[in-house]
C-alpha cells in the first residue's frame, strides 16, 4: 500500500507536485530523489508490460515552460539511462504530441513522459505517461508510485541521450493534415488568426502550422514560453485568460482567436467578435463538424447544460450521453460504447479536453482547433462563418458554480453522507426530479433549471453547479440548498449566502 507521501502525488491518472519554491508553504515534494525514483519506476513498468530488457527500451521526455522543467527532466534522464534504457529528450513540448511520438512509425519509442501540472501555478509540475496504447490509467499510477516507493529498478547500464525537435514535426503532421482536407497549399491565406498561448508550449501553431499555411498571425500574444506565467493563467476555463484573446482579437481585427492551456490539451476559440467559443458552445460546434460527416453519440461530462443536449439531439440528430467529470473518464466511455457497437466519434468536457475518435482518442487541443479551422477554411469559401453552425443553442440565461469545502477528517464519507440525504430530499419534493441516467453526484431538474452537487474528484470539495432560465428558478434552488445544507456542519455553505 502507499504511503501518505507517495500517494498526495497521484492525481487521477498522472503526477502531480511542487516543483519549485517560490510559494509560501508549499514546500517541493518533485524532489530529485523522489523523480529519480519514479522515473526508475516508469522503467520497470514498461520492462513487465512488454518484457523486454531495459536497453531495448527507449522513453521520450518532453515539457512544458515551467521554470522546474528542466531539472526534473535531468533527474528522469539520470534514473532512465542508468537502467542501460535510452532517452529521447525532445525538450519543450506539447502533451499530446508525447503520445503521438509513441504511434510513429519512424521512431521505436516504448513510452513518453510529459513534464507539466497543466493549468496549476508556477510552481507546480507533474509527470504524464504513455505507451502506444495511450495515456495510462489510474491503476497504472499506483503501480509505477509502488515501485518507486520500494526502490525497484530494472538493471544498470548506461544507456544513450539523443536530443530531437519533435515539436516541430508534430506541426507538420498538422499542418499536414489541414492542407489535405482543404485541398490547398495556403488554407489560411487572407485570413488573420490571434493566438494565445499563454506562456505555455503553444506558441508553435501560430509559428509552424498557421503562418506558414498563410494566416496573419500578428494579433497573437504571450507566445513565448514563460513557466511563471506573467500574463495569465493559461487555462481556457479562466475569466481572464478568456477575456485576453477575446481582446487580442477584437483589437486585431482578427477573424478567429485561439486559447491553448499550458500544455495544449485543452483549447477554446473566440469568434470575430470576441464571442468567447468555450464550454457547452465548444462542444455543440465540435459536435456540429462531426455530425456532418456521421451521426453518432458525443460523450461528455456531468455539468453540461439542456440545452446543449436539446441542439445535439434536435438540431444535429445525434445523442448526448452525459458521464462523468474527469477527461479519462470520458474518453473510456467513449472507447467502451464503440467497442459495444455504438458509434461515438467524440468525447470531451466542459473544460476543454476533447478526444475524437479518428485521433486515437487523443485529448489534443491543437487537434481540436485544427477540426475546427478546417471547417472555418471550407465555410469562408461559401461566405458563412464557422459559429453559424451552432445559432440554434440555446445558452441558461443563468449560470452559477460554487466549490463548497468539506471540513471534516474523512471528506469522502461526509460528502457521500450528504448525496445520500439529498436523494432522499429531492425524492419527497413534489417539484424536484432526478436526472436519468445520473452517472455522478445527484443532477436534479426543478422548474426550467437544474443543480448538480458532487464529490470532487481529488479535493476535500463539493463542487455545486447551477444552471437556470429564469431568475425566480434560481433563487428556488438557492433557498433549497441553503436549508438542506444548513443542517450538516461538515460542509462550508458560506458562498450561497
Amino acid at each position: 500500500m502507499l504511503s501518505k507521501e507517495w500517494s498526495a502525488l497521484k492525481n487521477g491518472s498522472d503526477i502531480r507536485g511542487v516543483g519549485s519554491e517560490g510559494v509560501p508553504g508549499a514546500a517541493v515534494t518533485l524532489t530529485d530523489s523522489v523523480v529519480e525514483a519514479i522515473a526508475h519506476g516508469f522503467v520497470v513498468f514498461l520492462q513487465e508490460k512488454y518484457s523486454l530488457a531495459p536497453e531495448k527500451i527507449t522513453v521520450a521526455i518532453g515539457h512544458d515552460s515551467r521554470i522546474s522543467a528542466q531539472r526534473i527532466k535531468n533527474a528522469c534522464t539520470r534514473a532512465i539511462t542508468s537502467t542501460g534504457a535510452n532517452v529521447l529528450d525532445f525538450g519543450l513540448c506539447t502533451t499530446p504530441a508525447m503520445f503521438m511520438c509513441t504511434v510513429d512509425e519512424t521512431l521505436t519509442v516504448t513510452g513518453s513522459v510529459m513534464l507539466t501540472a497543466s493549468h496549476l501555478p508556477f510552481n507546480r509540475n507533474g509527470l504524464k505517461f504513455f505507451t502506444p496504447e495511450g495515456g495510462l490509467e489510474g491503476s497504472d499510477i499506483t503501480e509505477i508510485l509502488t515501485y518507486a516507493q520500494e526502490n525497484r529498478r530494472a538493471g544498470s547500464g548506461a544507456g544513450k541521450v539523443e536530443c530531437m525537435d519533435f515539436l516541430s514535426r508534430y506541426a507538420a503532421h498538422i499542418s499536414q493534415i489541414i492542407c489535405a482536407e482543404t485541398g490547398l497549399e495556403k488554407p489560411f491565406d487572407g485570413m488573420k488568426i490571434a493566438v494565445d498561448a499563454g506562456n505555455g508550449a503553444g506558441g508553435f501553431y501560430a509559428e509552424k502550422v498557421l503562418k506558414p499555411l498563410g494566416a496573419d498571425v500578428s494579433g497573437s500574444c504571450f507566445l513565448e514560453p514563460d513557466g511563471t506565467f506573467p500574463n495569465h493563467i493559461p487555462n481556457p476555463e479562466d475569466k481572464e485568460a478568456m477575456q485576453a484573446i477575446s481582446k487580442a482579437v477584437t483589437d486585431s481585427g482578427s477573424d478567429l482567436g485561439v486559447i491553448f492551456d499550458t500544455d495544449v490539451d485543452r483549447a477554446a476559440i473566440v469568434d470575430h467578435t470576441g464571442r468567447e467559443i468555450n464550454k457547452n458552445k465548444l462542444i455543440a460546434l465540435i459536435s456540429a463538424v462531426l455530425m456532418e460527416e456521421k451521426k453518432g453519440t458525443v460523450v461528455t461530462d456531468s455539468v453540461t447544460s439542456a440545452g446543449l443536449a436539446v441542439f445535439i439531439r434536435d438540431t444535429l440528430g445525434g445523442i448526448h450521453h452525459r458521464f462523468k467529470r474527469g477527461y479519462k473518464n470520458v474518453i473510456n466511455e467513449a472507447k467502451r460504447l464503440n467497442t459495444e457497437g455504438v458509434y461515438c466519434p467524440l468525447a470531451i468536457e466542459t473544460s476543454g479536453h476533447a478526444a475524437l475518435l479518428e485521433n486515437y482518442f487523443l485529448d489534443d487541443g491543437a487537434y481540436l482547433v485544427t477540426k475546427l479551422l478546417i471547417k472555418a477554411v471550407k465555410m469562408r469559401a461559401q461566405g458563412r462563418k464557422l459559429t453559424e453552425l451552432i445559432a440554434d443553442l440555446k445558452e441558461p440565461a443563468f449560470a452559477a458554480g460554487h466549490r463548497l469545502s468539506l471540513t471534516g477528517a474523512d471528506y469522502k464519507a461526509d460528502g457521500q453522507q450528504i448525496l445520500d440525504a439529498l436523494s432522499v430530499a429531492v425524492e419527497k419534493n413534489d417539484r424536484m426530479e432526478l436526472e436519468a441516467p445520473n452517472f455522478e453526484g445527484m443532477r436534479v431538474n426543478i422548474g426550467d433549471g437544474w443543480f448538480l452537487l458532487r464529490l470532487s474528484l481529488h479535493d476535500p470539495l463539493m463542487p455545486l453547479d447551477i444552471q437556470c432560465d429564469s431568475e425566480d428558478c434560481l433563487k428556488e434552488i438557492y433557498a433549497f440548498l441553503r436549508a438542506f445544507l444548513s443542517s450538516f456542519d461538515t460542509i462550508d455553505i458560506s458562498s450561497l449566502v
